[in-house]
C-alpha cells in the first residue's frame, strides 16, 4: 500500500487538475456542436491524466539521471517529486510508473481509433512524441515550450471534440488556442526557479537561452494574447453573425485578476516570496479560465445569442 502511494504521488496528482479542466472544455465544446457522450468523455479524461502523470514520472527520472533534481530548490510548482532524490523511491520505480501510465493511456487512445476512426491517429501519434520526446530531446532544443502547450493543450481539446463528434473542426481548433497558449506559460513560469539548475543539466529552456527578462516578457505577452484572443474571437462572432467562439466565453474575463499578479510576479523573478505566489496565480488563471470558457459554451448551447 505504501508503495501504491508512493507511485500515485510520483504522478504528481496535485497537477493533474488541468487535465480534468481540458476534459471540461473539451466536452463542453463537443456538446454545443451537437455531439456528447459522457462514458467517452471520462474514458478520454483518464486517459489525459494518465499521459499528464507519465510526462511527470519520466521527467523525474530523466532530471535525477542529469543530475538536474540534485541542484534544483524545489518549490510546490516546480522542481518534481522529490521523492527519488529523498531516498523514498528508486530511481527504476520512477521509470516504471511513467512506463505504465503511458502504456495504459496507450490503449486508452488505441480503443478510440478502433471506435472513432483513424483519423485519430495522427493526434495519438504527435501527443505520444510530445509526451516520449519531451524530456529527453525538446527541453534540449530551443524553445521547449510549445511541446506542453501542443501535447497538453491544443491536442486535448481536438481529442475530446473527436472522440465524442468522430470529426475535427475548425471552430474547435480555433478554440483550442487559448489552452496551448495557457499550458505553454505555465511551464515557462514554472521554469523560472530551475533555471540554474536546468543551465547545468544543458536544458535550453526560454530562460536559459534568452534570459530571465526576456522571459518574463514572453510570459507576459503570451497571457495578454489569450484574452485578446478571446475577445478577437467574440468580436468576429458579432461581425460575422456566426459563432467563431461564444460572445459568453468573454466571462472568463473575471480571471484577469489572476493573470494580472502573475505578470507582475514574473517581472520580480530574483525574489521568491513574489515569484512563488505568482506560480500559484498563475495555475488559477489558468484553471479558472478553462471553466469559464466551458461555461460560456453551455450558456450558448443553453441560452443561444447566434
Amino acid at each position: 500500500m505504501k508503495n501504491l502511494l508512493l507511485w500515485i504521488m510520483e504522478t504528481r496528482p496535485q497537477f493533474l487538475t488541468l487535465s480534468v479542466v481540458l476534459a471540461f472544455l473539451g466536452t463542453a465544446i463537443a456538446w454545443y456542436y451537437g455531439t456528447v457522450n459522457i462514458g467517452y468523455a471520462l474514458l478520454a479524461g483518464f486517459g489525459l491524466m494518465l499521459t499528464h502523470g507519465s510526462v511527470n514520472a519520466i521527467n523525474d527520472y530523466f532530471d535525477y539521471k542529469s543530475g538536474i533534481d540534485l541542484n534544483v530548490e524545489r518549490t510546490p510548482f516546480s522542481g518534481g517529486s522529490g521523492l527519488v532524490p529523498g531516498g523514498k523511491l528508486p530511481l527504476n520505480q520512477t521509470l516504471w510508473v511513467g512506463t505504465v501510465t503511458f502504456l495504459v493511456a496507450l490503449l486508452i487512445g488505441i480503443f478510440f481509433i478502433a471506435v472513432k476512426g483513424w483519423l485519430l491517429l495522427p493526434l495519438i501519434v504527435a501527443a505520444a512524441l510530445c509526451l516520449v520526446l519531451y524530456t529527453p530531446v525538446i527541453l534540449k532544443t530551443p524553445w521547449p515550450e510549445w511541446s506542453p502547450g501542443l501535447g497538453l493543450g491544443i491536442l486535448p481539446i481536438l481529442g475530446f471534440y473527436f472522440v465524442q463528434a468522430g470529426r475535427y473542426d475548425w471552430m474547435v481548433l480555433i478554440a483550442s488556442i487559448p489552452s496551448g497558449i495557457m499550458v505553454h506559460n505555465l511551464l515557462l513560469l514554472n521554469e523560472f526557479p530551475d533555471v540554474e539548475a536546468d543551465r547545468k543539466g544543458g536544458r535550453k529552456t526560454t530562460p536559459v537561452l534568452f534570459g530571465m527578462d526576456a522571459a518574463a516578457k514572453l510570459f507576459s505577452i503570451a497571457t495578454i494574447a489569450v484574452y485578446g484572443w478571446i475577445v478577437a474571437c467574440a468580436l468576429a462572432t458579432f461581425v460575422l453573425g456566426r459563432v467563431v467562439m461564444p460572445v459568453y466565453c468573454l466571462i472568463a474575463l473575471l480571471a484577469l485578476p489572476w493573470a494580472v499578479k502573475a505578470i507582475r510576479g514574473s517581472k520580480e523573478y530574483r525574489d521568491r516570496a513574489r515569484l512563488i505566489p505568482a506560480m500559484a496565480d498563475n495555475v488559477t488563471f489558468i484553471l479558472l479560465t478553462h471553466v469559464l470558457l466551458g461555461v460560456g459554451y453551455i450558456l450558448e448551447k443553453l441560452f443561444p445569442m447566434f
